[in-house]
């Protein structure tokens, strides 16, 4: 067994300040650690391990999400933890999912502008099933809605809404937007441009540096791997055990 580390060996090894490395402790990222006969912190290999896999993770969802998911990690079964992770993966993927569909129908789209083929009864979809396609509220859809970015039908004399096959991919376009992170005005101004200009550069710029980063987030994760894995496995072999 290695020697207790101290609170700044551990901000050494990785990289966050003495205090930073207190605060993660008091959030529940890092396992508590022993305390000396002097009443001073003594770390172990687990919690450079933890701090690792916490900088990943922050990467690949972000510091709150990152902070939440390692405290509850340390309350779960091996297999609920290991489920916790795979969850995550599976986000990720259906975000890059999402914004390839996207980016797929911003080129059917453009297509269209030179082409005048009808649109089928049978590729309209209602509001329950985009929402369910697009995994968002239906209340979303009545936003966007609202403010000119999706345009449905209405149909029959209780003005269901209905949307075609225009409707649901600028539906796509708009959901891989604001995952994005962009703004209404900002989606507006992508979808006006592709409305009535045909132009689909800018918009598809944007899915293209989204895809860029949904990789480098992936690979974050597939980087945390490793020292998750001794995160969740620490809690078996006990706290203080050390590499």
């Amino acid at each position: 067994m290695s020697a207790p580390l101290r609170t700044v060996d551990v901000a050494r090894v990785s990289g966050y300040s003495v205090q930073q490395v207190r605060d993660l402790e008091r959030l529940g990222v890092l396992p508590p650690a022993e305390r000396s006969g002097n009443g001073y912190r003594a770390y172990t290999s687990v919690h450079t391990q933890a701090l690792r896999a916490y900088r990943a993770l922050a990467t690949a969802v972000g510091p709150v999400e990152a902070r939440k998911l390692l405290a509850d990690l340390r309350t779960r079964s091996v297999g609920d933890a290991a489920a916790a992770i795979i969850a995550v993966h599976a986000r990720l993927a259906a975000e890059r999912e999402e914004t390839l569909r996207a980016r797929r129908a911003l080129q059917a789209i453009h297509d269209e502008a030179g082409a005048s083929e009808p649109e089928r009864d049978d590729d309209a979809m209602t509001i329950t099933e985009l929402a369910a396609a697009l995994g968002v509220r239906t209340s979303t859809l009545r936003f966007w809605e609202q403010e000119g970015l999706v345009r449905p039908e209405r149909v029959t004399s209780l003005r269901v809404r209905r949307y075609r096959l225009t409707a649901v991919r600028e539906a796509r376009i708009v959901a891989a937007l604001r995952g994005a992170g962009y703004g209404i005005p900002a989606v507006r101004e992508a979808l006006a441009a592709v409305r009535d200009l045909g132009d689909t550069v800018e918009a598809d710029r944007v899915l293209q540096e989204r895809l860029h980063r949904l990789a480098g987030r992936s690979v974050a994760l597939l980087r945390a791997g490793a020292d998750l894995a001794a995160t969740i496995e620490a809690r078996t072999t006990g706290v203080g055990s050390s590499g």
